[in-house]
């Protein structure tokens, strides 16, 4: 939790910065495909601060109301940001690209005089500069991000990041990992757009990166939302971590058979198992208890993640 944390305010402080540097390059140059990365940027930075609510949010005990605690209080948020920044931000860019493709535009300052260096540059330098800075910026937050998802990858024994796209319960890292990726990746394209049109004269680039930009976001954000939904949803263990506890289960002593058993989600990596298990008839009630006590201990050192076991006897 206390790394989700430090991965979520490292992005706040980067994109929070670069977006009033994007602003201000947007403002110079008018182009399209630097308010396209004003538009991430912003949306980036409320994402970090719907992030860092639902960390907060997600810490709450467990009450009446909510036995198992506010866990997927980070799905819900992650969710949000999903659906509601990034894929705003998306349109907005996209929106904004095709309105330059089809009405077409220009960098309407071509010179703009920064009196503090003394110096006179083109709107393109002004984009390249602040571009630049902003990857230097997004490199830095990524590398936090990574280093969190690169932890659960030794940690769980994933072969990879795909692996851990689709197995990870930690939603706050990872959004905070495709984000900053995304951002490199939008920056990235708006400097070829920008380089295009300055070298060509024909704004069609700049649209073209605006609109590339657009759709990238959009992408990403319906995989996004679809990585939440299934954990909102109450997602089961992948399927062979969780043979694997059935097989503690079912090798357990007294066991005659496993009746039903369930996993589910409640929070990142919190997850809750029940289980109802019938016993050699023979046995009586205190050595049953004992039986299960030990079969729920063995469940945990197993999976760090199972927060709770609940173990029905059947005879």
């Amino acid at each position: 939790m206390a790394e989700s944390k430090s991965v979520v305010v490292a992005s706040l402080i980067a994109n929070g910065s670069i977006a009033v540097m994007k602003f201000v390059g947007f403002l110079l140059t008018g182009s399209a495909a630097m308010l396209s990365e004003t538009y991430q940027s912003i949306s980036d930075t409320g994402n970090q601060i719907f992030l860092l609510f639902g960390l907060r949010y997600s810490k709450q005990r467990a009450n009446r109301d909510h036995p198992f605690g506010y866990g997927k209080a980070q799905f819900f948020y992650a969710f949000l940001v999903s659906v509601l920044l990034f894929g705003v931000a998306g349109i907005e860019s996209a929106r904004k690209g095709y309105e330059t493709l089809v009405g077409g535009g220009s960098f309407h300052i071509s010179n703009a005089t920064i009196p503090v260096i003394e110096v006179t540059l083109s709107g393109a330098q002004i984009s390249y500069a602040v571009l630049l800075f902003a990857i230097a910026f997004e490199s830095w937050a990524l590398k936090k991000a990574y280093d969190g998802i690169q932890a659960q990858i030794v940690e769980h024994n994933w072969s990879g990041l795909r692996e851990a796209f689709r197995k990870t319960s930690d939603v706050t890292t990872l959004t905070a990992l495709v984000e900053d990726a995304i951002a490199l990746a939008g920056a990235a394209i708006g400097i070829v757009g920008i380089y295009l049109t300055e070298q060509t004269g024909n704004t069609m680039y700049d649209g073209i990166a605006a609109l590339l930009i657009g759709l990238l976001l959009m992408g990403f954000a319906v995989a996004l939302a679809w990585q939440n939904k299934r954990l909102l949803l109450g997602e089961s263990l992948p399927e062979e971590d969780e043979q694997r506890l059935r097989g503690i289960v079912t090798s357990g002593d007294g066991v005659e058979r496993l009746v039903d058993f369930r996993t589910v989600y409640f929070g990142p990596e919190e997850i809750v198992v029940t289980a109802d298990v019938a016993f050699d008839s023979s046995l009586d009630a205190d050595t049953i208890d004992d039986r299960i006590s030990r079969i729920k201990a063995a469940i945990m050192d197993a999976e760090p993640q199972v927060r709770k076991a609940y173990l029905e006897p059947q005879t």
